[in-house]
């Protein structure tokens, strides 16, 4: 029996030591990112690759990440702060810019410095963030009318400066030198009549989210077209002249997995990076290898998304991505880490990490009518395949009416809360799995500190969560019933773990959270 063990585990350690699992282990796999990263546009400066990508209605907005591997990548910056000071923006006088805010951005570099654009249905305007240092910033801001969707700015040899943009018909239009208006007296053009014909005639989202390069002296633009019954497509169209005229073809069309741009390596090695709708977790990004036949880049492995790519093995997305936060701080560390975006614009004056050392705390200043308008909510992505996020709440100062706790912020979302009622507190959860919102679950509440967890299961989109409470933060109990998750256009933002506080009678109360912790496992505690 001994000697069987023993070649058993020979056996074994052989297998995992041997070239081909050793390769398996080292190779990434696809999504590169398992969570809401949608419209990224990328570029490599040296041996460093940055990427600007989409968060809507949250502040600050137009995140910055950095990878010197293609696949690993971690915030290092955002932007802008605020895009717009407006209703909408701040979520005051029943307005809100759910489902909009600013859309896909480009991101360049030219002569040392570092442009990052956007455009907003929520200021109507295009705006065009710059740096010099992309990980440090200062950034400055300028913003022009009129708001020109899905654009790509573009520095030509020439030092003629161009932005192209439409849907179906692709325009473009000159900029000035420095890159800060459109150029006096310029005419704009269409340039391509119909940039979904490569996939058909019967589309039914028009060709959109131009990505323009120029590579060995050609032409070459990146659109997302959808045909009527089919799936997410790419198609590529090259000229001479970035005025035309343009042919085009049919880039891939696999899984769905479309929009975005090239990358090259330092190697020489080609990449196309793109994203893939995956349910309510979001969309998120894909890398496929790029090949070179007849000058035109050939996207896939045989016309398909590869499962595994020849990168280096992608790691946790935690703490690069998302991460976990004690609310402790140090003189000279930010007040909030990057990976923290605020539902819409925050009121700075009620929120604190100073008030109460080692704790956040959110403060009511107003009063609101549900969650998806309370202000204040502070929120982090939710990760796929499995995640769990959980918090410590400590309840003692907050007034009648009030309503705080952990959600899962989406239009059909899903929260754990203390409610109080007069001089009671009360354990609730809310499910608005159907997009109204129910309170299927009230348990008394007898102290004043309460942990609250959420847990989701992106698995095959199986898209579900539960939610659950512990009055001693080690032994949990299910809270109501299961969250069905969706992902819907009015918010077209994956899911998001909430820390948030509101009141619904007086105005004064604060809730005060000792921590926020990430992991990316679920558990199975027992049934309430």
């Amino acid at each position: 029996m001994k000697k069987n063990i023993i070649e058993f585990i020979i056996i074994v350690a052989a297998f995992f030591a041997s070239p081909v699992q050793g390769q398996q282990n080292k190779q990434a796999k696809n999504p590169v990112i398992f969570a809401d990263v949608p419209d990224m546009a990328m570029i490599r400066v040296g041996n460093t690759y940055y990427m600007s990508s989409t968060t809507m209605h949250m502040s600050p907005g137009v995140p910055i990440m950095k990878s010197t591997d293609l696949v690993n990548w971690k915030l290092v910056g955002y932007a802008y702060d605020t895009l717009v000071a407006n209703d909408a923006m701040n979520l005051t006088n029943g307005k809100s810019t759910y489902g909009r805010g600013s859309w896909a951005s480009c991101i360049r570099y030219h002569k040392g410095i570092f442009y990052v654009s956007t455009f907003a249905q929520t200021s109507g305007k295009t705006h065009i963030y710059t740096t010099e240092n992309i990980e440090k910033g200062p950034w400055k801001e300028v913003s022009f009318a009129p708001s020109y969707h899905d654009h790509s700015i573009f520095f030509d040899d020439d030092g003629r400066v161009y932005l192209i943009y439409g849907v179906g018909k692709l325009k473009l239009v000159e900029l000035t030198e420095d890159a800060t208006k459109v150029k006096p007296g310029t005419t704009e053009q269409t340039i391509i009549e119909n940039a979904s014909a490569p996939a058909g005639n019967n589309i039914n989202l028009q060709a959109e989210g131009s990505q323009l390069f120029k590579i060995n002296g050609k032409y070459y633009l990146f659109n997302i077209t959808w045909p009527r019954g089919g799936m997410r497509t790419v198609v590529i169209h090259r000229s001479d002249k970035i005025t035309g005229p343009w042919e085009g073809k049919l880039g891939l069309q696999d899984l769905g997995v479309a929009q975005g741009g090239l990358i090259d390596m330092p190697d020489g090695k080609w990449y196309s990076y793109l994203f893939r709708d995956y349910g309510s977790v979001g969309r998120i990004p894909y890398l496929v290898p790029v090949k070179w036949e007849d000058g035109w880049p050939v996207l896939g492995a045989n016309g398909k998304v590869p499962e595994t790519l020849d990168l280096p093995a992608n790691k946790s997305l935690i703490p690069g991505i998302v991460n976990s936060d004690e609310f402790t701080r140090k003189k000279k560390q930010a007040a909030l880490p990057l990976v923290w975006q605020w539902n819409h614009s925050p009121d700075n004056n009620l929120w604190s990490l100073k008030e109460r050392k080692g704790f956040l705390r959110l403060k009511t200043g107003r009063l609101d009518t549900s969650f998806l308008f309370a202000r204040n909510s502070l929120t982090q992505r939710t990760i796929g395949p499995l995640c769990s996020g959980s918090t410590s709440l400590e309840v003692s100062n907050m007034k009648d009416g009030d309503i705080a706790g952990l959600g899962l912020l989406q239009k059909n979302y899903g929260l754990a809360a203390v409610k109080v009622i007069g001089d009671k507190k009360i354990i609730v959860m809310i499910n608005a799995s159907t997009g109204k919102a129910e309170e299927v679950a009230a348990i008394p509440l007898n102290q004043n500190t309460v942990f609250f967890k959420a847990e989701c299961n992106f698995t095959n989109k199986k898209d579900t969560a539960n939610f659950f409470y512990s009055l001693d933060g080690n032994n949990w109990t299910t809270l109501g019933t299961p969250l069905k998750m969706a992902y819907t256009i009015p918010q077209f933002i994956g899911y998001r773990f909430a820390l948030f506080n509101y009141a619904t009678k007086n105005t004064g109360g604060f809730a005060d959270f000792d921590y926020f912790r990430i992991t990316e496992t679920i558990s199975t505690p027992k049934q309430n």
